[in-house]
């Protein structure tokens, strides 16, 4: 029997267990943000962000996601690998590879890419250098070696114009974008290039737009790949990021007397001096009169500058959303949108003066509260788009309410406006959502959990829960699939149920020592010498700042140097600790037990039948069968057997798919 016969010998039987075809599988657009906190309208915010605000009414978002940590390139790690710091075994932006260090675990786009996908990256996905070995992780990550934006490379020139004429290195810059280095920004060349590879997927695929090819593509993706492949793109922009430089026009959309100061500006009560984050990164800008004399770390900013801080931070973001709009609309022009699954979130997040904190650095929640949104063609988009458009191209400039708080905007045949008449809109105008559009999920959800989600959405064989010792383990993961809180939500029947969703969320930082130091926001692996670990719960955030060797990366559970406790019910923001409050003792302990216990013991409690829900805090999730049978045992031994027949029809189906349109 040739290969091609038994091959096609193969694909008979699999046809029982519903072979994937090639061409049926969903792409994969997924964006991520830098330093983004949910500082969009769709999550109540007072940020024009219309383009977000358009994919979140055709999404689910997540309104309690949290990241391991707040630093780019460890988050960026976990993110993208499935496994928390403490595994990934990088805390800081350039010690190690994890593949050297921790173990040859398999990532995101790799898994894409080992079935069958054609992976590209552009901007920053992966944190840059060491972390990602110089290359973000190309060719194991990606099919084609990763875009990076040339005038990223002028990183360190200045480029900030001041009243005196002169350039200069200021945190906060609007810019002339016509006069910057190639007439460019960053984010605009990440947008560029990803709009390109959009373009030329979709001439190789014979979609519908009728558009002349450009004779100078960034890159000739259709030389690269075959029509059939699907497609895993990954979006990395680099603002909000410090220094906010941004096109100057998004200023005006922000006047300074309508920007409100932080509502908790103020040194937190009771915090332990090591879990504070001193604003480094801010005060080294020229435009800063602190970042040249710093004789008191918890110096609190003035209130000029906490304002101006605040306006560029939401202009940065109002520029970003035309950037992944763009992006977007591009999708949808090009025949892609119904057959693509879209990501959205943020690696971490950002302080805006939040107890008295400017940047990420801390186990704060407004440091590790991210947004998170999936968009699923026709499962998430529930008033359908059969004549409507998806992602028009919206600008932040037009047609603006002023709360820019608006439900979808339809033309009414008097010439009047009702909001939300009708589910279809036979225009193409652009379309504001309200904040509260959308399928909405308040359940606990971290960075961990994208991986097993998007490959579970997309029908991949999901990575099962990572074993106690996991570093010889390739292909697992440390979070959970919310792939089936979409099921939930949009009443997709769903056969195993869940008793309770996971407990908590975790997170984690270093610090070099108990105050603060110039180098206690971002240490040094050598410098570690404090590990503060962090467990968010819906009623408290609990703490402990722990010794740490960074030579064994032993954890001293026994020296207690610090504790932070935070009751939600009486204080959602955070701002008293009231850990040594004689009252908290029992709960003390009881937090302090489970976070030792760490987040294998958060994990969601599954059941069969029909047994009662009236005891859930949370709607019934349905996990994945794979990780059901890992985390309760469940599963019968036929079930296993079957699954695991399932899996390998799966991945021949992939492979004759691959052989015989190759």
């Amino acid at each position: 029997m040739t290969n091609i016969q038994l091959v096609t010998f193969l694909l008979g039987l699999s046809t029982a267990a519903k072979v994937i075809d090639c061409d049926s599988r969903p792409n994969v657009l997924l964006l991520i943000i830098d330093d983004f906190r949910p500082a969009l309208g769709s999550y109540g915010e007072q940020v024009i962000t219309p383009n977000m605000d358009q994919l979140a009414a055709q999404s689910i978002r997540f309104t309690d996601a949290h990241a391991q940590q707040a630093l780019c390139a460890p988050s960026r790690i976990s993110l993208l690998t499935s496994r928390r710091p403490d595994s990934t075994l990088l805390w800081d932006f350039r010690s190690s590879y994890w593949r050297d260090s921790a173990g040859n675990f398999t990532t995101l786009p790799q898994h894409f890419k080992d079935n069958g996908y054609f992976t590209v990256s552009s901007g920053k996905v992966f944190h840059k250098g060491a972390c990602s070995n110089f290359t973000d992780d190309y060719p194991l990550s990606w099919s084609v070696p990763v875009h990076r934006p040339t005038s990223k490379r002028e990183k360190g020139i200045k480029q900030c114009p001041g009243l005196d004429g002169n350039l200069h290195s200021y945190t906060m810059c609007p810019v002339n974008v016509t006069l910057m280095p190639g007439g460019t920004l960053p984010d605009i060349e990440t947008s560029d290039y990803a709009i390109s590879v959009l373009q030329s997927l979709s001439r190789t695929r014979g979609k519908h737009n009728k558009k002349k090819k450009k004779k100078n593509d960034t890159l000739r993706i259709e030389e690269l790949t075959r029509p059939h492949l699907p497609f895993f793109l990954a979006v990395g922009y680099y603002k909000p990021h410090l220094p906010f430089r941004y096109p100057q026009e998004y200023k005006d959309l922000y006047p300074i007397d309508s920007i409100e100061m932080a509502k908790n500006p103020f040194y937190t009560a009771n915090l332990p001096a090591v879990a504070w984050e001193h604003w480094k990164d801010v005060r080294r800008g020229d435009d800063i009169p602190l970042s040249r004399r710093v004789p008191d770390y918890f110096e609190p900013m003035p209130k000029k500058y906490h304002l101006l801080m605040r306006q560029a931070y939401f202009a940065t973001t109002s520029y970003i959303d035309y950037q992944v709009g763009r992006v977007l609309s591009t999708l949808e022009e090009e025949g892609l949108a119904d057959d693509t699954i879209i990501a959205l979130l943020g690696d971490h997040g950002w302080q805006l003066g939040e107890h008295q904190e400017w940047s990420k650095y801390s186990n704060f929640a407004s440091a590790t509260q991210v947004p998170l949104m999936f968009y699923v063609p026709g499962v998430t988009d529930r008033t359908g788009s059969l004549y409507r458009r998806r992602f028009p191209l919206n600008s932040a400039f037009d047609r603006l309410h002023p709360d820019h708080n608006l439900h979808p905007q339809h033309p009414h045949p008097s010439g009047q406006t009702t909001p939300g008449e009708s589910p279809i809109d036979l225009s193409d105008e652009p379309i504001l959502y309200r904040h509260n559009s959308g399928l909405v999920s308040h359940a606990l959800a971290e960075l961990v959990d994208v991986f097993p989600t998007v490959a579970e959405l997309a029908g991949l064989p999901v990575p099962p829960l990572c074993p106690l010792t996991p570093t010889g383990v390739t292909f697992c993961t440390e979070g959970v699939s919310l792939a089936p809180v979409i099921n939930r939500t949009v009443g997709r029947p769903t056969d195993l149920k869940i008793r309770r969703w996971k407990k908590a969320a975790f997170s984690q930082y270093p610090r070099p020592t108990f105050f603060p130091s110039h180098k206690t926001n971002t240490p040094s692996l050598s410098r570690i010498n404090i590990m503060g670990y962090s467990m968010r719960t819906k009623e408290y955030r609990y703490a402990e700042w722990l010794p740490f060797n960074n030579s064994n990366y032993h954890v001293d559970w026994s020296g207690l140097l610090a504790r932070e406790l935070y009751l939600y019910d009486q204080d959602p923001s955070e701002d008293v600790n009231v850990a040594e409050m004689p009252e908290n003792i029992e709960l003390v302990r009881a937090a302090a037990h489970q976070l030792r216990l760490n987040w294998r013991h958060a994990l969601p409690v599954f059941y069969d039948g029909d047994l009662p829900t009236t005891d859930m805090t949370t709607p019934p999730i349905v996990s994945t069968v794979k990780q059901q049978e890992t985390r309760n045992g469940a599963a019968s031994f036929s079930s296993n057997a079957l699954i695991t027949g399932v899996v390998i029809l799966f991945q021949v189906a992939k492979v004759a798919c691959q052989i015989i349109l190759c």
